[in-house]
């Protein structure tokens, strides 16, 4: 069957995500789109020779008898909205990050999913999807180089703009904190923000770089450091140091150069071509798993954890402090489940 989905917000990742199921995905189709500006949403949809109708609002969208499910890329601030009008409405529903801007609001919307009594909600952390990620992982799972002690990781931007005050933590930041815990298997319990001394290249108003300490329940633990004006290229890094050996992250596919007496390979500046074919298989996967009645992703509980942990870096970074990261045990509700809906 095909999965009939509507996309709420047609920015620049909603305009993406249509284009990619739309002409590069298999077993979806775009049939409703929304956007606060009316305008854009149908430039969209004749852009992209799309048959779907343009709805007024999200909620109406949500309601509609033709959509199977939902991706909300709207603006952050309405997502929680957005995603709990989905829950409620019964149709599974894919949400770029943030789930929600608090900790607050993720936590509402996992109630919410567990009172449905059917996990729904998948959230868009795309480094899960990513093929070194995932080759990594498969290196720690199956023990190669014995129990992770440590991991030293970076992430890094050539440049941004409009980046200030606590970004660098909310926007970068975050996918580290997911993509490391689904990679050993461990939750954090602290958190510890070290602020060296600042790139005179950094916006007026953000500390950067930053570093990050995480510690885990089992021990571990994770350095990252968070330079997004390092200028040089978009360059993420990830080592993990086990009891009998050491992995890295591999490095992206690039030509080596043997030309002027040197010896030279490119280093990526963009962050869509950085993650491209991730967020392919993300959305791929999301759909035969929806289709299949089925959440596989990171889930709305994901989502939370994340929000945890960010709020309690942001409180790290401003007291100089270092922070416990206080949560519930997971609910059993998400330790392995499975969806039960039909579309």
């Amino acid at each position: 069957m095909v999965l009939r989905i509507g996309v709420i917000g047609t920015g620049a990742i909603g305009q993406d995500h249509i284009h990619r199921i739309t002409h590069s995905l298999t077993g979806g189709e775009i049939v409703a789109v929304t956007d606060v500006n009316s305008e854009q949403a149908h430039a969209v949809v004749e852009r992209e020779s799309l048959q779907a109708k343009v709805y007024d609002n999200g909620h109406d969208l949500i309601q509609a008898d033709e959509v199977d499910a939902t991706i909300v890329t709207s603006w952050g601030p309405t997502h929680e909205e957005f995603v709990l009008a989905s829950i409620a409405a019964g149709k599974p529903v894919f949400c770029e990050k943030p789930l929600a801007t608090t900790a607050e609001g993720c936590k509402r919307i996992v109630e919410a999913e567990m009172e449905y009594g059917k996990q729904l909600v998948q959230v868009g952390f795309m480094r899960r999807y990513d093929k070194g990620y995932r080759t990594l992982k498969q290196a720690v799972d199956n023990n190669k180089v014995g129990e992770p002690l440590m991991l030293h990781c970076a992430h890094r931007a050539p440049s941004v703009t409009n980046f200030s005050g606590d970004m660098a933590i909310t926007d970068s930041f975050v996918h580290e904190i997911d993509v490391l815990r689904w990679l050993i298997q461990d939750d954090y319990v602290s958190t510890q923000v070290i602020q060296p001394r600042r790139t005179n290249l950094a916006e007026e108003g953000l500390q950067d770089p930053i570093i990050i300490l995480l510690e885990t329940k089992k021990g571990i633990r994770i350095d990252t450091e968070i330079f997004v004006n390092c200028q040089y290229g978009y360059d993420i890094q990830c080592q993990v140091v086990g009891e009998t050996g050491i992995a890295n992250l591999p490095e992206p596919p690039s030509l080596q150069m043997r030309s002027q007496a040197k010896l030279s390979t490119d280093i990526l500046v963009n962050w869509k071509e950085r993650f491209i074919e991730a967020y392919d298989v993300e959305l791929q996967e999301w759909i035969n798993s929806t289709v299949n009645g089925e959440v596989h992703g990171p889930s709305a509980w994901d989502g939370y954890v994340v929000a945890v942990t960010t709020d309690a870096s942001i409180e790290a970074k401003q007291t100089g402090k270092i922070v416990p990261i206080e949560m519930p045990e997971q609910p059993a509700f998400y330790q392995d489940a499975k969806a039960e809906y039909t579309v």
